[in-house]
């Protein structure tokens, strides 16, 4: 399929790109509009733990914020439309070729939803609008080593928080954030670019903490060796492994063509 071109209708992960970055910088206005700290003083991550109980509840009300914020950018979906093809439905199921009998609230009902729900809980479908991202083993990583990175910095004296330290746990916050963003817009074919686009803005989080991790804080006085080398070990490999997410995300939306 041509780079950046429409196929039957559907945005391919370039087109989606274009228009994502374009939210990103409208969110970046609106998050700095919001701060609590419009002066930018205090990071974000240290407003994150005075406001929550422990780094895990920080972590995710970090992922829920970035969330809400992008997402007040999107369309929402005309109601009274949306209503009005739902009182179409529920006629449907109501009055055309209604059978007592086919319909009528037995087990078998309760049967069925719960026969649905256990895919949630299921990795074998994961990748799926049936899924569920709490089974996604790359976004549980990246919640615990933000977590992690959230505790350890609790210790780092006041006076080593320079920009690129700030920069590192950013990062490293963004990765569960925008892995969250990606599988919202679930596996359809229509949205599955956009899912992609995301999943790639996580990669460059990765990326970028990495990249910090060697090149800054490896040298700083406050960095142990066994904290530098769980700290890479653990990163180094979620970078590869979202980078392995991407390629499957790929081969899905391709294999949507064939």
């Amino acid at each position: 399929m041509p780079k950046g071109e429409f196929y039957d209708g559907i945005w391919d992960e370039h087109q989606w790109e274009a228009h994502l970055n374009e939210i990103e910088k409208k969110s970046e206005q609106l998050r700095k509009f919001i701060a609590p700290d419009p002066s930018g003083n205090i990071p974000r991550w240290i407003t994150l733990l005075q406001e929550n109980k422990d780094e895990l509840e920080a972590v995710d009300a970090f992922i829920e914020e970035e969330l809400q914020i992008e997402d007040a950018y999107f369309p929402d979906e005309d109601d009274e439309d949306w209503e009005d093809e739902l009182d179409d439905d529920l006629d449907d199921f109501f009055f055309d070729d209604y059978d007592e009998d086919e319909y009528s609230l037995d087990e078998s009902y309760d049967d069925f939803d719960e026969g649905e729900d256990w895919k949630e809980l299921s990795g074998d479908y994961v990748m799926s609008d049936y899924g569920s991202i709490e089974s996604l083993d790359i976004y549980n990583d990246a919640r615990e080593l933000a977590a992690h990175v959230l505790q350890w910095s609790e210790g780092i004296h006041p006076k080593y928080l320079s920009p690129q330290f700030n920069d590192f746990v950013a990062n490293v916050l963004k990765i569960g954030a925008k892995l969250a963003g990606g599988y919202s817009f679930g596996f359809e074919q229509d949205f599955l670019g956009g899912n992609i686009v995301y999943t790639k803005k996580a990669l460059q989080c990765a990326n970028n903490g990495l990249h910090l991790l060697q090149d800054y804080m490896k040298k700083t006085p406050f960095m142990e060796k066994d904290e530098y080398a769980y700290l890479h070990e653990i990163l180094f490999e979620l970078r590869n492994d979202i980078g392995i997410y991407v390629q499957e995300l790929r081969q899905q939306f391709n294999r949507g063509f064939e």
